[in-house]
């Protein structure tokens, strides 16, 4: 995957190692506990507070550099700086063809827990989306445990779980998350094979697809394999495959992400259509 080619994205906060960085800034925990302390007494909302300063300091440059800096600075995170580039890059000019504007999320590398608007999540949940602050969670070790516990390595597979998280996020802008959670609040059917959240996941999938099928035509990312990679990281964390080997058995009707072999299908139509249209699992008579 030629991903170093990509754009970074100025909008990755480490907070990795019990401070907030984002980009050549950091905050400690007692600036941040401040800064809460301040707003509440202030009747600010804090969130807002530190995502104004996060604004500042990610506009800080590093002397003679004309890039920001990168947080961490390691390639990891510089990896994840550019998938999220990408995303950007392809979500601003889908929205801007359908007349939309694309507010950009951030994404929070954290390890072992952080809290979010959400709630205080560990890394065993894996990777998340926040609907409530609109960032993308992301704890580097799920890359590990996705190559060893799932057999599903690569830089691509890497990249489909940072733009399935994304899609998410465009989910939300497009107003599908909220009428989940409306349908949740009235009673509809969520889990199981059809559903309200194994649709939403499927969805996500594919648009994640939809960018993949920009990021090559536009940067010519793929290398041979590439593509296979990210099949095989949505065939690995398929329902059905994952209680099959935590449970020895597969219940459909707790299914929360769908099959191996529809996210599979999933991805891959949004990689070939490329149009975020055809991503509508909601009116899918079959996923």
């Amino acid at each position: 995957m030629r991903w170093k080619r990509a754009r970074r994205s100025d909008n990755v906060v480490d907070a990795r190692g019990g401070g907030m960085r984002i980009g050549g800034g950091k905050l400690s925990l007692g600036g941040i506990a401040a800064i809460v302390i301040i707003g509440l007494l202030m009747g600010k909302d804090p969130l807002q507070i530190l995502g104004q300063i996060g604004g500042e300091l990610v506009q800080q440059q590093v002397p003679g550099d004309s890039q920001p800096a990168t947080g961490a600075g390691d390639e990891h995170s510089e990896f994840v700086r550019a998938v999220l580039g990408d995303t950007e890059d392809t979500w601003s000019a889908l929205f801007q063809d359908a007349g939309q504007q694309y507010q950009e999320p951030k994404l929070v590398l954290f390890s072992a827990s952080v809290r979010s608007a959400c709630g205080l999540a560990s890394a065993a949940v894996g990777p998340f989306y926040c609907p409530a602050d609109r960032q993308v969670y992301l704890d580097l070790q799920f890359f590990d445990e996705l190559e060893q516990r799932f057999t599903a390595a690569g830089d691509f597979a890497q990249a489909y779980v940072i733009a399935h998280e994304v899609g998410h996020h465009v989910q939300t802008l497009l107003g599908v998350s909220a009428k989940v959670n409306a349908a949740r609040q009235r009673g509809a059917t969520m889990e199981g094979a059809n559903g309200l959240l194994v649709r939403q996941e499927l969805q996500a999938d594919c648009l994640a697809g939809v960018w993949a099928h920009h990021a090559q035509r536009r940067l010519d990312w793929l290398e041979p394999g590439d593509l296979e990679e990210a099949l095989n990281a949505a065939n690995a964390i398929g329902d059905d495959r994952l209680q099959r080997h935590t449970q020895g058995q597969v219940v459909p009707d707790s299914f929360t992400h769908g099959t191996s072999g529809q996210r599979v299908r999933w991805f891959r139509g949004g990689f070939d259509s490329g149009d975020p249209g055809s991503c509508d699992t909601f009116k899918a008579a079959w996923l």
